[in-house]
């Protein structure tokens, strides 16, 4: 049997459903649905051939990509709709029928490494389902000449495959067997960790995996977009620590991010405006005042203090500032020891 691996859309970049297409039962599939892009050769590679079928659809003012899967010429499948979501296809077949896109356009010949993993596919959603599949071009569901001659005929030769297999998965993969990658976010701190996060935070935790040997699903590196590669690796991970079942999931629970960071990230807290140059220097009070002596004291500039910062302007907040400034050079020139939006911005920067 061969082995296969789907490309999530969440590694190939896909934006946000435009909508939410309808959830299909497996039981209700019976058509397994071959199409093809049409009359011009596909010269786009990788990603790139998903986030153009992506724009195309979505100027269809579809949900987004309307097939279930694609297949390109190295034999990798990119998840569209996936296994439970109705495609757009077809019409008369998107609920009964899976669509499935072989790369290809014009008098392209598919690969051996396509068929392979379009045959692959078509044997999953088999095991899937619980049912032999009825093979289909897109021309047995509607007036058109998709897929093309050649894989029309491959479809009505029963879609031989030979002994090929399909390419080795880029990034994150769906597993063929078993449990499902889990397809959640949680909230740490401010900070959202699970399928589709993004952010350097997200980056971090990939870092810290490949750190401590849990990166074998990466492929291309850690990076800003959670993947199904980091939720199977951060699960291997979990497990190494003893935990099991949904606490074993690959999503970040608090405990064990701790334990991979050695503390909780939190969201930054947004920089305070700049209040005015009115509210600092001799006569004044407010809070303004005190937010300012705190901050030059987390930076290091508060020397001058005996008795903390406060709400009323002292000659020790003007020499705190005016320290600050010295140590920049982009305010040196202008030392004076009160604030104004410059100073502000570096201080809280």
């Amino acid at each position: 049997m061969t082995d296969i691996n789907i490309i999530s859309r969440a590694t190939w970049g896909a934006k946000p459903w435009n909508g939410n297409p309808a959830r299909i039962a497996l039981t209700q599939r019976r058509e397994f649905f071959i199409h093809y892009d049409g009359g011009h050769a596909i010269t786009r590679t990788g990603y790139a051939i998903m986030r153009a079928i992506e724009a195309e659809h979505l100027g269809n003012g579809w949900a987004g990509v309307g097939y279930n899967f694609v297949v390109d010429q190295a034999g990798n499948v990119y998840e569209g709709r996936g296994w439970d979501r109705q495609g757009a296809h077809c019409p008369g077949h998107n609920i009964s029928g899976f669509g499935v896109q072989i790369a290809i356009g014009g008098d392209q010949e598919p690969s051996a490494k396509a068929l392979a993993a379009a045959r692959a596919l078509y044997e999953e959603a088999c095991r899937k389902t619980g049912r032999t599949l009825t093979k289909k071009g897109h021309r047995d569901g509607i007036a058109t000449a998709c897929p093309g001659t050649k894989l029309y005929a491959w479809v009505q030769a029963g879609m031989p495959a030979g002994d090929y297999k399909p390419a080795p998965n880029p990034g994150g993969s769906l597993p063929s067997s078993g449990a499902e990658v889990a397809r959640y976010k949680v909230t740490i701190g401010g900070l959202e960790y699970g399928y589709g996060a993004y952010g350097d935070h997200v980056t971090r935790v990939g870092q810290f995996l490949v750190k401590k040997g849990f990166g074998k699903h990466y492929t291309s590196g850690p990076g800003p977009r959670w993947t199904d590669a980091d939720t199977l690796n951060y699960a291997e991970y979990q497990r190494s620590l003893g935990y099991t079942g949904k606490a074993a999931d690959g999503i970040p629970g608090e405990d064990s991010l701790k334990k991979l960071l050695g503390t909780l990230p939190g969201k930054a807290k947004p920089k305070p405006p700049f209040p005015g140059r009115d509210k600092f220097g001799p006569g004044k009070s407010n809070g303004h005042i005190t937010t300012l002596g705190q901050q030059l004291v987390r930076k290091g500039y508060g020397k001058h203090y005996t008795s903390g910062p406060g709400p009323k302007w002292s000659d020790a907040d003007r020499k705190n500032v005016r320290d600050f400034q010295l140590a920049h050079k982009e305010l040196s020139g202008d030392a004076d020891g009160l604030p104004g939006p410059l100073t502000w911005q570096l201080l809280f920067s």
